[in-house]
């Protein structure tokens, strides 16, 4: 651009948010994920009680995770806990917001817990 020996501001452009799926939202953080790992383990060797207690930790930590609260409705579904585990689900879904698979994940487990 020629110079016309005045001061020329510099173009500003406006800030955007990226647009992101309204189903996005973030990974959890490491104590969170190290967390999953650990239950995930506890749940296939069988030890129930010891996989919940990590969900319920990681829930201190990250409340409002919808797959936290999905991963513990299946716990609970597999100690039998039937009413906890509709329930748990149910609150998943309050924040699973438009997450297709996982609101479906956690329908099938209400079904499945009311009958």
């Amino acid at each position: 651009m020629p110079s016309s020996g005045r001061y020329q501001p510099p173009e500003i452009i406006a800030y955007r948010e990226p647009v992101t799926p309204s189903h996005a939202r973030p990974a959890p953080g490491r104590a969170v994920r190290a967390l999953m790992a650990r239950a995930a383990q506890q749940e296939q060797a069988g030890e129930l009680v010891a996989a919940a207690g990590s969900l319920e930790r990681a829930l201190r930590i990250e409340p409002k995770n919808p797959e936290l609260w999905n991963r513990l409705a299946h716990v609970r579904y597999k100690q039998k806990q039937y009413s906890l585990a509709a329930s748990l689900a149910a609150k998943s879904n309050s924040f699973a917001g438009q997450d297709p698979a996982l609101r479906a994940d956690n329908d099938a487990l209400i079904g499945r817990a009311r009958y």
